[in-house]
């Protein structure tokens, strides 16, 4: 009999690769030079109401952007602890990190709390903001599914995209974003 802990991990790895058959992310994500859709909405830090806004994260410096799928699956709670475990590295190269979703919305202000350990916002992702970064989740088929596929931009002070990377295992995204922060700010 399988312990429990190693019971629930390999529950969890078999959920992450059965989503990674039934969908595919976006495949033309925003290019490198682009102008990034700016954007002002209401998500949550450690679970309170906080306004995210772009423009005002962008004067502090750069930004990681990184959209995830669902609030409270098996990947994009591994990729939000992994940010928050990494997020005193961010800020020392002078980063803000916004996390963004188009799924279960109605949990984001425990999600901030529990998976990002208060650490960093997350905030709900409208259809318009998905078509905006190019991060619309399909099917196999081509269809849209009203999900975020699992893409990380880090964007220049200036507004425009440094750095995009998509890819629906969440392992890369934080040391891929956190190298591009480095490059871009020699941090």
């Amino acid at each position: 009999m399988m312990p429990r802990m190693t019971r629930t991990l390999s529950i969890a790895a078999l959920a992450l690769v059965a989503a990674s058959l039934s969908f595919s992310p976006a495949q033309a994500e925003l290019p490198p030079g682009q102008a990034a859709p700016a954007f002002t909405v209401e998500g949550a830090m450690a679970g309170k109401p906080v306004t995210v806004d772009l423009k005002a994260a962008l004067k502090k410096g750069p930004v990681v952007l990184y959209f995830f799928p669902a609030a409270f699956t098996p990947g994009c709670n591994v990729e939000a602890h992994t940010f928050a475990q990494n997020i005193a590295r961010f800020r020392a190269a002078g980063a803000t990190v916004i996390g963004m979703t188009a799924g279960n919305t109605d949990q984001l202000a425990k999600f901030s709390a529990e998976k990002c350990a208060g650490k960093f916002t997350v905030a709900p992702a409208s259809p318009a903001l998905l078509k905006g970064y190019d991060v619309v989740l399909k099917n196999k088929d081509g269809g849209a599914t009203g999900y975020s596929s699992r893409t990380t931009y880090v964007i220049a002070p200036n507004g425009t995209v440094a750095s995009v990377y998509s890819d629906m295992n969440p392992a890369q995204h934080v040391q891929r974003s956190l190298a591009a922060v480095h490059k871009l700010t020699g941090k």
